[in-house]
């Protein structure tokens, strides 16, 4: 550390000298339209080897015809500045080492502005925002975005205000429209949704839920009189149901009326979209001048735009980044590990340390891309009557007509004997259709309770049978797993079907209750999520029986996913037995092939704390152990020959200028907050835009788990989720727990007590996950 900051030193010294020396010849190099105001201590700061920045009042016609007019400090805008780029977008207000940070007013040509706190280039703080058909919003920001308390008021009259979320009304909020009428209540996603009110200018008002800007599930519609209706609500009048109590009367009365006339005067009640801006303020970049001077064989000279040269600092574009990155930050480049490359050559200086240890290491490739997953299961497969057996039994289930069920199941819907069996003859029966295979026996485990699940996760049944019962056949993984269990896959790669042990299916229906809370209580759950328990008897002397979970898929996404982690927190056979050329995008890595650490943003990694937590809480209570997270990474950035492109070093916490700074990279940020309805795709484990920071083991350490961070990252895009959620601690693993203690460590071993594994799996995915500081 001593030999690198000297080092810097001296080149910070060497760079104030040159740029003392490019300020005299200023004029003579911009011409008469160029304003200098140097300080006359410079010569005297740099004797004495002061790191103060001196501080420049330029005024400039830039080469692309760009205009600038402030404060500049060490080749960037410090201080109070405007900025006109040449399409009329406008910046005037505080800036700090070329980013837009304090306050400033930011105005687009078609008439919108904003005015208020920027972080980083991003309108982040508290603001007002006027759009160009005259809405207005006055509230919290961050990065481009409408999150936390803010008032809107639109052209049309109508008003909110409440809590925002991601440029989205969400949580508490009442919002008014220009007759008076109102809600106030809950939101998500800029709809009405959840618990709420609705109240009439004429004295009428619905309390209840809602979903979608609609009643639905429980409610009361009151009349101003005091008479009330109360029931089930939904939009589809075969599910509406409920009764109606005159004014002052606990009995039931009569009236002709029909609650669908509450949705038809809903149905006008609309919410005002927010205006879609065309650029913003994060995507605008500041021109710099290229210099013609430097002759054959010279290194090239980029002289700035207050007409200082850098010399020993050879930055590698002529775009300076003005509203993101940290100081010196390129676009198109390698960020140097060290805040800049310094010019050995200049400083007669060599430098080693991070960077020539990280010179020493291989370039990570990306694996070598694989075949789609699985053969085809078609006629003539061993297994082609057991898939259509599978599909007509989920046809059968899932098409079956059922009551709306409430999300608040009866204890009998848990009970294991809570399964029908239905016969499937070749040539059909009342109630299930002919068809070419076998006769065999269908049965459901407590279909109510796994329709109620589908619901709760947001699974259209339509798509839900077109996915595993279409046209197109399943495809079988092509070689079954540790416990035996064969997988398919459906075509669209959204449900995985696997084939359970008796064990199993005990184990889950044992824990449906709690799983089933678990998944109302925390709509984020990590844990695997089952759609269906089922299972096919064969008919004749066998009398095989064959249960079926079906699961979603973690990674059916429009991202290749190029790595895929197993991970239980053990070490012991936690490594995969293959050279590097026979890895595949598909191949299961383990915990000790793990060479990465993951950086979640401050809120996510919040959340994944939190839920981590709870799901091993779960797991634990229901004594379940031997699951793993299994972790699917996506890289954004790979050369034309497979290399992994590394985005660069991460900058120091502390820093004051990347406080704020968002963790993925900015022109995926910019697209998304363009869009802000795209950020419904990401969510905890899903999609999740990220960084991981490259590790090293010790060679003196062969079972170290978790390597040491080299400075080295990656820009990339997470997909996690906890699986193998059905194995008891039972006396199978409880006698593989004790055979193995006495041949190796017990604590590196997977078979040990749920208690002990819920402790070490936490232990350890809370070291290999971190803040992205």
């Amino acid at each position: 550390m001593g030999r690198d900051s000297s080092v810097m030193k001296a080149w910070e010294a060497t760079v104030r000298k040159t740029q003392a020396v490019a300020k005299k010849r200023a004029n003579s190099i911009f011409g008469s339209t160029y304003v200098a105001h140097a300080d006359e201590e410079d010569h005297k700061d740099d004797q004495n080897g002061s790191e103060t920045s001196e501080l420049y009042h330029a005024e400039r016609v830039l080469p692309n015809g760009d205009y600038y007019k402030g404060e500049w400090a060490d080749n960037f805008p410090h201080g109070k500045g405007k900025y006109l780029w040449t399409d009329g977008c406008m910046y005037v207000g505080e800036w700090f080492k070329g980013k837009t940070m304090g306050k400033g007013r930011f105005t687009w040509p078609s008439g919108p502005t904003y005015e208020g706190e920027f972080k980083s280039g991003y309108m982040d703080g508290t603001g007002t925002y006027t759009a160009s058909n005259g809405d207005t919003y006055k509230g919290q920001w961050v990065m481009n975005l409408k999150h936390g308390h803010g008032v809107k008021n639109f052209s049309n009259g109508d008003r909110y205000e409440g809590e925002w979320r991601r440029g989205m009304q969400e949580g508490q909020g009442r919002y008014q429209w220009e007759d008076g009428n109102y809600y106030v209540g809950e939101w998500r996603n800029g709809s009405i949704w959840g618990k709420g009110s609705f109240v009439w200018g004429n004295g009428n008002r619905y309390d209840g839920y809602w979903e979608d800007g609609l009643p639905k599930g429980n409610g009361t519609f009151k009349w101003a009189d005091g008479s009330f209706y109360v029931g089930n609500w939904s939009k589809d009048p075969r599910d509406q149901s409920g009764t109606y109590y005159p004014t002052g009367s606990s009995q039931e009365g009569h009236l002709e009326w029909d609650p669908q006339e509450v949705f038809n005067e809903l149905s006008e009640y609309a919410i005002c979209p927010g205006e879609k801006v065309s650029i913003l303020p994060s995507q605008k970049r500041l021109a710099v001048w290229r210099s013609t001077k430097g002759g054959d064989g010279a290194k090239p000279r980029r002289m700035s735009v207050d007409g200082r040269v850098s010399v020993g600092l050879e930055k590698p574009s002529d775009r300076m980044q003005l509203w993101g990155g940290a100081e010196g930050d390129f676009s198109g480049t390698k960020t140097p590990t060290r805040g800049g490359a310094l010019d050995e050559e200049l400083l007669g200086l060599s430098i080693d340390g991070a960077i020539s240890r990280g010179n020493q290491l291989q370039t990570l490739k990306a694996p070598r891309k694989s075949r789609r997953q699985g053969e085809t299961i078609c006629k003539g497969h061993k297994n082609y009557e057991l898939m259509l057996n599978l599909q007509l039994g989920i046809r059968h289930s899932v098409g079956r007509p059922a009551p709306s069920a409430s999300l608040d199941l009866k204890p009998s819907a848990f009970d294991s004997k809570e399964k029908v069996w239905t016969r499937f003859p070749p040539e059909g029966s009342k109630y299930t259709p002919p068809h070419p295979s076998c006769e065999f026996k269908w049965k459901d485990y407590c279909p109510v309770v796994f329709r109620t699940l589908r619901k709760l996760f947001k699974v259209d049944a339509a798509d839900y049978m077109i996915s595993i019962c279409g046209n197109d056949a399943l495809r079988e993984l092509s070689s079954p797993g540790k416990s035996g269990s064969f997988f398919y896959l459906t075509n669209d790669d959204r449900y995985m079907i696997k084939t359970m042990k008796k064990a199993e299916a005990k184990a889950l229906l044992r824990m449906l209750p709690a799983y089933y809370n678990h998944f109302r209580a925390f709509e984020n759950a990590l844990v695997t999520k089952f759609y269906g328990l089922h299972c096919v008897k064969l008919t004749g002397p066998a009398q095989k029986k064959v249960r079926f979970i079906i699961m979603g898929n973690l990674f059916c996404s429009e991202y290749t996913i190029h790595r895929r982690f197993d991970l239980k927190g053990s070490s012991l056979g936690r490594i995969t037995i293959k050279p590097e050329s026979e890895i595949s995008e598909t191949t299961i890595l383990k915990d000790l092939d793990l060479n990465f650490i993951f950086r979640l943003q401050k809120s996510w990694f919040q959340k994944f704390c939190r839920q981590i937590d709870r799901d091993c809480e779960l797991l634990e209570q229901e004594g379940i152990m031997d699951y793993s997270l299994l972790i699917g990474i996506h890289f954004k950035d790979i050369s034309e020959n497979g290399d992994l492109i590394s985005s660069g070093s991460h900058t120091p916490s502390g820093d004051s200028e990347s406080e704020g700074t968002p963790c993925i990279s900015r022109a995926d940020m910019d697209q998304l907050l363009l869009d802000p309805t795209r950020w419904a795709s990401i969510k905890l484990g899903v999609n999740m835009p990220a960084r991981v920071e490259r590790t090293m083991r010790r060679s003196d350490c062969e079972l170290q788990l978790v390597g040491e961070p080299i400075g080295e990252f990656y820009e990339v895009v997470l997909f996690f989720g906890i699986i193998d959620i059905l194995q008891d601690y039972d006396i199978s693993k409880k006698l593989e727990h004790a055979y193995k203690s006495i041949q190796y460590d017990p604590t590196s071993i997977s078979a040990v007590d749920p208690r002990q594994y819920s402790r070490r799996f936490r232990d350890f995915i809370f070291r290999i996950f971190s803040e992205d500081s």
